[in-house]
C-alpha cells in the first residue's frame, strides 16, 4: 500500500472541528449546494479553476460538501470530523484503502468549475483506482444535491481512469477530458503580470529571422516560432506548453505572456498604438493606455536580473570525455557540458547520459584569431551603432556569424576532434551542441539562444557544424538577450559538446514543478512528443503533457500530442520529417513517466541550488536518457 498523505499528514495543520470553525458562521460542511452563493463559500479559486470536494459515505449513502477553505484534503476532514480518529500510520494506511477500486467506507471525490470555458466536472484524485460502478454512484448522488449535476460530465485525470471512462459513456454518463478542456480553451495563461508598450501585431508569414523587436514592445503573435528577442509583454493566437521556448524565456524576462486564439480580433486594431496589457489566470486586458500609464512606463524596459558570467578559462586546450568532468569545468567547457559531467561522475545507478566530450573554450578563440574575427568583432562592439541602431547591429551580426562558420576551422584541430569522435564514440552519428558560460544558468537559462546541428555524421559535416555552434555565440536572439540581463558581450565564449545522437522514439523536457498547481509543491510536469525533442521546445504543436506526483505515482493528464509529423534521424546525416505512425500511442503512459521521474529523482540531489530542474530528455525504446539539466528559471 502506498504511503499517500503520510507527508500531507507532517505538513497540514489538523485543527480540531471546532477550532476549525472559531470565528466564523458558516459550518465546515454541506449535505447540498443548492446555488452558485453556497459554491463560493466552499469552494476556492487555485489558478483558473473553482475547486471544490465532496465525501460520500458508503454505509450511510450521506454526502458531505466540505469547506476547502478549512480542510487542505480530504483525509483531514475524514480523519478529524467523521472518524475522529489521530494521525498515525495504522490510520493513514487504513483510509489510503479508499483509493483503491474496492473502497471500504468513503468515496472521495471533486467538483471543479473551469472558468475559462464555464464549464463544470466531477473527478477524483488521479491515484484513484475507483471503477465505473462508483463514478455513476457519485454522479447520481451529485445529481440530487449540486446546483449544476445535470450538465456535469466525468472528469477522468489518469490513464486508468480513462479506461473507466470507457465503460462510463456505455451506462450513459459523459466525460469530458482534460485534453478536451485544454484545447478547447481560448486562452492560456503563460506569465501573469502587467506591463505598457506599443502593441507590434506580426503578419502571418513573416519569417522568423527578421523578427527583431524592440524590449519596450507588446507582440501579438499570430503564428509559433521558436524564439524571439526580448520584449515588454507576449500575446499569441497559438499557444502550445509552459515549456516552450519562447515561454520559457518570457517567464525569465517576468513579463506578461499569454494565449488567445481570438487575440487578432479582440485587439488587431491597437497595433502600434501605446497599450495597458495585464494577464491573470482566466483572462487578458488589452487596452489603449491612459497619458497617466504612458508616463509612468515612459522609457522604462521591462525589469531584469543582472546575471554575472562565470569566468572563462580559454588557456586550456584539453578536450574531456563527460565522465572526466565537473560542475566546476564549466569555466572550460560551458555550463552545458559541466552540468551533465556533474551527473556523469556521479555514477548514480539507473541514470543514463549520452557518452560524450568537451570542446573548451580555447579552440573558439583559436578559431577566432587565426581568422582575424576576434578584431571584427572588437570593432563591431565599439561602435556606438552597435548599442543604438537595432537594425544596424542586425546586420552586422548576421555577417559575423556568416564569417565564422564560413572561416576555415584549423586542421590539426579537426582531426583531434574527429579522432576522438571515431576512437570513444565509435564513430557513431553525433549531435554536436552549444555549451557556453552565457547558458544553463541560475536566474538564466539561455533556452534556444545558441544552436545544436544534430546526427553530424563525417569529418567534413563535423567541422561544419562546429563553426556553425560556434557562430550562433552571436545570433541576433543571444545577443539582445546578454543584452537584456547586462552581460559583457566580450566575456562570453564557445563551448561544445559533443554528444552521441539517440535516435529517439519520443523526447521532451521535465520540471521538477508543477506549472499548473502552485499549492503543489512536490510533482513534476512532464512535455513529450514522438520523435526528436525539438519538436517540443519550439512550441510548434501542442505535446503531451502530464504532471506526475512521485510521491504517489499519481498520473494527471493536461493534454494529449496533436503533432501529425515527428523527426527523426536521416541515415546519410541529419534529420528527416516522417509522419507520426497510426497507432503511435501514449508516450507518457504511467510505467514511463514513474521510470523517468525515478532516474531524475536519483540526480536531482547533484544540483545543490535548492531550486527547480529544468531536464530535457529522449526515450529510445523504453530506455530513458538525460541530455541536458539546468536550473528552472521561472516563477
Amino acid at each position: 500500500m502506498k504511503q499517500l498523505l503520510l507527508v500531507a499528514c507532517a505538513a497540514a495543520v489538523a485543527l480540531a472541528p471546532g477550532d476549525a470553525l472559531a470565528g466564523r458562521e458558516q459550518r465546515n460542511y454541506v449535505k447540498s449546494i443548492p446555488d452558485l452563493a453556497t459554491w463560493k463559500s466552499y469552494s476556492k479559486t487555485i489558478a483558473s479553476d473553482e475547486l471544490g470536494k465532496f465525501i460520500i459515505d458508503l454505509k450511510t449513502d450521506d454526502i458531505y460538501f466540505i469547506d476547502v477553505n478549512l480542510y487542505n484534503i480530504h483525509a483531514d476532514f475524514v480523519l478529524g470530523e467523521l472518524l475522529h480518529q489521530m494521525w498515525t500510520a495504522d490510520n493513514v494506511r487504513e483510509y489510503n484503502k479508499n483509493y483503491e477500486r474496492k473502497k471500504p467506507k468513503f468515496i472521495l471525490g471533486y467538483v471543479t468549475h473551469h472558468l475559462k470555458i464555464d464549464k463544470w466536472t466531477m473527478s477524483f484524485w488521479e491515484g484513484d483506482k475507483i471503477g465505473a460502478d462508483d463514478v455513476l454512484r457519485a454522479h447520481k448522488r451529485l445529481q440530487d444535491t449540486f446546483f449544476q449535476a445535470k450538465t456535469m460530465p466525468f472528469r477522468p485525470d489518469s490513464p486508468m481512469q480513462e479506461k473507466v471512462a470507457l465503460d462510463v459513456v456505455k451506462k450513459g454518463l459523459a466525460t469530458l477530458t482534460n485534453n478536451d478542456i485544454y484545447k478547447s480553451s481560448d486562452f492560456q495563461a503563460f506569465t501573469k503580470g502587467k506591463t505598457v508598450g506599443k502593441l507590434v501585431v506580426v503578419p502571418i508569414g513573416t519569417p522568423y529571422e527578421s523578427l527583431t523587436f524592440k524590449r519596450t514592445d507588446i507582440v501579438l503573435l499570430q503564428e509559433s516560432y521558436p524564439d524571439i528577442t526580448p520584449v515588454a509583454g507576449i500575446l499569441a493566437t497559438q499557444f502550445s506548453t509552459p515549456l516552450s521556448h519562447v515561454n520559457l524565456r518570457a517567464n525569465a524576462w517576468g513579463i506578461p505572456n499569454s494565449g488567445d486564439k481570438k487575440a487578432r480580433e479582440k485587439f488587431g486594431k491597437l497595433d502600434g498604438k501605446m497599450v495597458y496589457y495585464e494577464v491573470t489566470d482566466v483572462g487578458a486586458t488589452l487596452r489603449p493606455a491612459t497619458p497617466e500609464e504612458i508616463r509612468d512606463h515612459e522609457g522604462r524596459i521591462a525589469a531584469a536580473r543582472r546575471v554575472d558570467l562565470p569566468k572563462a578559462l580559454i588557456e586550456i586546450p584539453r578536450f574531456a570525455m563527460l565522465t572526466r568532468m565537473r560542475a566546476k569545468d564549466a569555466s572550460i567547457y560551458g555550463t552545458k557540458a559541466a552540468n551533465l559531467g556533474e551527473i556523469v561522475t556521479a555514477n548514480l545507478k539507473g541514470v543514463r547520459v549520452p557518452e560524450g566530450f568537451g570542446i573548451p573554450f580555447y579552440y573558439y578563440t583559436q578559431h577566432l584569431q587565426q581568422n582575424g574575427l576576434d578584431k571584427q568583432i572588437d570593432a563591431m562592439l565599439a561602435d556606438p551603432k552597435f548599442k543604438s541602431d537595432q537594425k544596424w547591429r542586425a546586420q552586422v551580426l548576421e555577417g559575423l556569424r556568416k564569417a565564422i562558420a564560413a572561416a576555415p576551422i584549423d586542421p590539426a584541430t579537426l582531426d583531434a576532434i574527429y579522432k576522438r569522435v571515431r576512437l570513444r564514440l565509435g564513430g557513431k552519428g553525433v549531435f554536436v551542441r552549444s555549451s557556453t558560460n552565457a547558458e544553463d544558468l541560475p536566474g538564466f537559462n539561455g533556452a534556444g539562444l545558441y544552436d545544436t546541428v544534430p546526427n553530424v555524421k563525417g569529418k567534413k559535416a563535423l567541422g561544419e557544424a562546429i563553426r556553425t555552434v560556434w557562430a550562433s555565440v552571436w545570433t541576433t536572439r543571444a545577443v539582445e538577450e546578454r543584452e537584456a540581463f547586462g552581460m559583457d558581450h566580450k566575456q562570453v565564449f564557445g563551448g561544445i559538446l559533443v554528444q552521441i545522437g539517440v535516435n529517439a522514439t519520443a523526447a521532451g523536457v521535465l520540471v521538477t514543478k508543477n506549472l499548473y498547481d502552485p499549492t503543489d509543491d512536490h510533482s513534476f510536469t512532464i512535455n513529450a512528443k514522438h520523435g526528436l525533442g525539438m519538436r517540443v521546445v519550439e512550441g510548434q504543436k501542442v505535446p503531451e503533457q502530464i504532471v506526475f506526483d512521485p510521491m504517489n505515482d499519481g498520473t494527471k493528464i493536461i493534454s494529449r500530442a496533436d503533432d501529425p509529423v515527428m523527426l527523426k534521424f536521416d541515415a546519410n546525416g541529419g534529420i528527416v520529417e516522417v509522419p507520426t505512425p497510426k497507432g503511435a500511442g501514449v508516450i507518457l503512459t504511467e510505467e514511463r513517466a514513474k521510470a523517468l521521474a525515478s532516474q531524475v529523482k536519483v540526480f536531482l540531489p547533484v544540483f545543490t541550488h535548492g531550486k527547480p530542474l529544468d531536464v530535457e530528455w529522449v526515450l529510445d525504446g523504453e530506455t530513458f536518457w538525460t541530455v541536458q539539466a539546468r536550473p528552472f528559471v521561472g516563477n
